[in-house]
């Protein structure tokens, strides 16, 4: 499990205004990604609006991805379907294209017991040798996976070696997943208890592109032990992770601060990614002005921006 440690933003999709994939825009905000210092990538996550991706798309933007980061950050590619059957063809397809780890939800559409979800899983494992996240996101999925289902599956499936927990109250939940297990713990929900779940063991977070900086410097801080600093940090930020947690409106607000800041040429998402309205989007660009609109780590100065 050697590499998979620190921020792993979801790369978004870069569409243009057509819809149609928008590759340099994909590959300037991988760039932008690497230069931020990130430790990994996720990849065809529900904040890359992998629900709406062809096959081929999802195979052209692997590739191309694989090819740009050429092995110097580990890429976890989510591959879970409501049917374990393509679940297993698509995690088979992901590790052959280059994904270091796989990230799994549970099926949801048609849920299952414990047991149907060890099969699942486990009918991953046996198709793949790389290692499996297993996505608990039971606001998104409505299906629970307390920590000792979690520490079943690490314990009986052979290529289990991670969860991501977004489960509120994730800060108690990971102390509870790390005291019945191995697992790696990832936290999400776009970092918004990301000082709590790192100061409880937590090994990453996955938030969106578009605040990699300011995470990068905040796991920083934290990894120096300067708690303080982290916390002033992310305090600033505060404002805008909140926004972008709005159910539905996250996407389009990421988008829309990658536009700004000059990485992506367009913002565009696909139906049914909700997009923001004119009042939105006057309250994301005074959160930007607020939080930092530069790209860079928002500015600890003690002062107040009117």
């Amino acid at each position: 499990m050697k590499g998979f440690e620190g921020v792993f933003p979801i790369l978004n999709t870069t569409f243009s205004s057509d819809g149609a994939l928008d590759l340099e825009s994909q590959q300037r905000l991988v760039d932008h990604l690497l230069q931020s210092g990130v430790h990994g990538l996720g990849l065809l996550a529900n904040a890359s609006e992998g629900y709406t991706l062809a096959s081929e798309e999802r195979t052209f933007i692997l590739k191309l991805v694989g090819k740009q980061v050429a092995g110097r950050i580990p890429l976890v590619v989510s591959s879970g379907h409501s049917g374990t059957d393509v679940a297993v063809q698509l995690s088979r397809e992901a590790e052959d294209l280059g994904a270091s780890a796989l990230m799994v939800l549970p099926p949801s559409y048609m849920k299952t017991d414990a047991d149907g979800l060890m099969f699942y899983f486990d009918a991953i494992s046996r198709a793949v040798g790389i290692p499996i996240m297993v996505q608990d996101a039971p606001l998104m999925t409505q299906v629970a996976m307390p920590p000792g289902l979690l520490a079943r599956m690490a314990r009986d499936i052979e290529h289990v070696r991670l969860v991501k927990v977004e489960a509120p109250p994730t800060a108690p939940k990971v102390t509870a997943v790390l005291a019945d297990s191995d697992l790696v713990v990832f936290g999400g929900l776009n970092g918004q208890f990301l000082i709590e779940e790192v100061e409880r063991g937590a090994r990453g977070t996955m938030p969106g592109s578009d605040m990699a900086p300011l995470y990068v410097d905040i796991w920083k801080r934290l990894s120096m032990g300067d708690r303080t600093g982290a916390w002033q940090v992310f305090t600033r930020a505060l404002p805008l992770i909140r926004f972008e947690l709005q159910p539905g409106l996250g996407v389009a607000a990421m988008k829309q601060n990658l536009l700004a800041a000059g990485v992506i040429r367009s913002a565009r998402v696909r139906h049914p990614t909700a997009t923001l309205d004119a009042c939105g989007l006057a309250e994301l660009e005074f959160l930007r002005y607020w939080t930092g609109s530069d790209g860079e780590p928002a500015t600890v100065s003690g002062k107040t921006r009117s």
